[in-house]
């Protein structure tokens, strides 16, 4: 797998067709619930989240919106971080599939500051939310396309955007591979973990999303476990 890594992958997730569905991948956003939980996914989002509300100076209240959200499982640990700042969170959780949007609401049935809705990133009204995040969704775009994805996730946010994704690398791989075996034997996350992986990025892939946004503010940091945090702040 060494010589493939060198360049992300371009072949679609299973997820990614949005045609199929049903049981299969209702049992599968559970089964990434486990993978997050091994992989720490929520850390970088929560990284990145602090970051901006840092430079925000510290509101009381904040909004956040999770684009691409699954389950929505990460925001977990957003939750917990507001209740130990003080912070008034609210949290709106959009997906694309039905699947994701009635596992989100099971999954937060008893969470009244989480609200999910059924919806796509380029139909959002400008503002929509303090900050808007991505955790594991900007792989899933092409080089190509995803300048503006992160341009229309600058335009719904009010202080900027967050985004939490994967280290491309041959050890991630590898972790990744063999956990989605031990886990489940669900098609989806055997197909998409290690190809998840695939189309990760590195700091040149960064790089040059930075430079084609000419954000004024955008911080990229490697973060542990094969993660990236990238903090785009949105301009006054």
């Amino acid at each position: 797998m060494l010589e493939p890594l060198k360049q992300r992958a371009v072949r679609a997730e299973l997820m990614d067709d949005f045609t199929a569905g049903g049981p299969e991948l209702t049992e599968a956003l559970r089964h990434l619930r486990r993978l997050n939980r091994l992989f720490a996914a929520a850390g970088p989002t929560l990284h990145g989240v602090r970051r901006l509300w840092e430079r925000a100076g510290r509101p009381e209240r904040l909004t956040l919106l999770d684009i691409g959200c699954g389950s929505g499982d990460v925001n977990r640990a957003l939750l917990r971080w507001a209740d130990a700042e003080g912070i008034e969170l609210c949290i709106t959780l959009t997906d694309m599939t039905e699947e994701a949007c009635a596992e989100a609401r099971r999954f937060y049935r008893d969470e009244p500051r989480v609200r999910v809705l059924q919806g796509d990133l380029f139909a959002l009204e400008p503002g929509s939310a303090d900050i808007v995040t991505g955790t594991q969704f900007a792989h899933h775009f092409t080089a190509e396309a995803l300048p503006a994805v992160a341009a229309a996730m600058l335009r719904a946010s009010a202080r900027g955007v967050v985004l939490g994704d994967i280290h491309r690398h041959w050890l991630a791989w590898t972790a990744v591979w063999a956990a989605t075996r031990i886990v489940s034997r669900n098609r989806y996350i055997r197909h998409d973990g290690p190809l998840s992986v695939a189309k990760g990025f590195t700091a040149a892939d960064w790089r040059q999303l930075r430079e084609a946004l000419g954000a004024g503010f955008f911080i990229y940091q490697w973060r542990p476990l094969f993660r990236y945090t990238v903090v785009i702040g949105a301009e006054p």
